[in-house]
């Protein structure tokens, strides 16, 4: 592993801190929430420039941790985020909202980095990452509903838009970027040199993110310390849970160590970036909500960052000449 990877957990905490300081000294939180989107989906072409067809087309073979993931994304998760808005937030209906919003949304972007770092099967997290974002568009305003009543209805279209800028651009962008390198220079120059590249540029794009995110929202988070506070709490106890039921799963799913690791990350990592971006859109003049959308990066990150050393899949020894 790089330096980088080695300590991910220590610069994605400095990031935050970084981001957080700079919002606080300096008025750069428009400037700053403008690079959110664009570091993420810089980021994502360089994630998915490393995955090629071959590897989507050897999902189809791992139905059982595609299903595995659906059931636990939209079925137990769900469960536990009204479970814990009802529980422990009661008294704060825009936390609650947030704190759905942020746990019924499963990751289409950094979760592909910490699968990636801890070895998982690439190819079936890129054939989740479209099944969560259908579905999550098509749940999410029944979940708010359900939690928020009226007033917590979302704006599909908004939803829409957010969640398909952030995927099909990168997309598109990766596939091209691989097609061309193909053509100009062969597959054997792609694999050796655009691959590495894309590799090496995911982690300092991942810690822009997450600084820009912090510098955006550094006085949302200052005048809500308090209500930050509160979501502490249930955030901890689904950051907790999560991945203890997703390696139980794996375990009586007799899932292979790859596999493991990818339902894993899928089941831990929530959408917080697209999540806030439909929170601030679909809701304005309710900080409290874009607050738990805030506030949720503060445990994922760290949390995926010690995941990813936790269950990280061994390399397979190499047969013996």
């Amino acid at each position: 592993m790089s330096t980088s990877e080695k300590f991910q957990s220590v610069f994605v905490a400095l990031a935050a801190l970084v981001g957080l300081g700079v919002g606080l000294l300096w008025p750069v939180g428009g400037a700053a929430g403008h690079l959110v989107l664009p570091a993420l989906m810089l980021m994502l072409t360089a994630v998915f420039a490393q995955v090629d067809a071959g590897q989507v087309r050897r999902a189809r073979s791992a139905r059982t941790v595609v299903a595995a993931s659906l059931v636990l994304n939209f079925v137990f998760t769900p469960l536990v985020a009204w479970a814990l808005g009802a529980g422990l937030l009661g008294g704060f209906p825009d936390l609650r909202i947030g704190l759905l919003l942020l746990l019924v949304t499963p990751c289409t972007d950094w979760y592909l980095v910490f699968t990636g770092l801890a070895r998982g099967h690439m190819g079936v997290a890129a054939a989740v990452l479209p099944v969560n974002l259908v579905l999550q568009l098509l749940l999410l305003p029944v979940y708010v509903l359900l939690l928020g009543g009226e007033a917590a209805r979302v704006d599909t279209g908004t939803l829409v838009e957010a969640v398909l800028l952030v995927l099909v651009v990168p997309l598109v962008l990766a596939v091209l970027l691989r097609e061309a390198a193909r053509r100009w220079r062969g597959d054997a120059w792609r694999d050796a040199v655009l691959v590495p590249w894309a590799s090496g540029a995911v982690l300092p794009l991942l810690y822009a993110a997450v600084l820009a995110m912090f510098a955006w929202q550094a006085r949302t988070v200052l005048a809500h310390l308090g209500d930050l506070v509160a979501l502490l709490p249930p955030l901890a106890v689904f950051f907790t849970v999560a991945p203890l039921v997703a390696v139980l799963a794996a375990r009586l799913l007799r899932l292979p160590a790859d596999q493991r690791v990818t339902l894993t990350m899928t089941t831990v990592a929530r959408n917080s970036p697209i999540a806030l971006a439909i929170a601030v859109a679909a809701f304005p003049g309710r900080p409290l909500i874009a607050v738990a959308l805030v506030a949720g990066p503060l445990l994922e990150l760290p949390v995926l960052a010690l995941l990813s050393q936790v269950v990280r899949a061994r390399p397979k020894a190499s047969s013996p000449p």
